[in-house]
């Protein structure tokens, strides 16, 4: 959201990153899919595509598998990679989704996405 939907915008999951760190949490994982690392296209436009590379070295960003198949891109399904990292872990989710779907996927995981899940918005930069 940090784009206002008009662009991908690294720099604001840095920013999100940036705002838990200062608060002492340092196991956070960010879930991004791999495609995000392609030359940008017109229509899907991304702002400091660095950003996302120097956060997989850190180890806290984690690109999801996709593939090209007929020319056309094949995506796994990265909310469930979230959820199943944030159950697995103890952790929270920090998205704008609801996650209905996975909700009743497992019965484990709507009780902790009803009580896990922390929404946020950014005012410009403050996060």
């Amino acid at each position: 959201s940090h784009g206002n939907k008009e662009v991908f915008s690294c720099r604001g999951i840095l920013l999100a990153v940036q705002w838990f760190w200062d608060r002492g949490h340092k196991d956070i994982t960010v879930f991004v899919p791999s495609w995000r690392k392609e030359q940008p296209r017109p229509d899907v436009l991304i702002t400091d595509q660095y950003i996302l590379r120097d956060l997989e070295k850190k180890k806290i960003l984690v690109f999801t598998p996709s593939r090209r198949v007929g020319g056309k891109r094949v995506v796994c399904y990265d909310d469930r990679f979230i959820v199943k990292l944030a159950h697995e872990s103890d952790g929270i989710v920090v998205s704008n989704d609801t996650y209905r779907d996975l909700q009743s996927e497992r019965p484990e995981w709507k009780k902790f996405i009803e009580e896990r899940l922390l929404m946020y918005s950014f005012v410009n930069d403050k996060y």
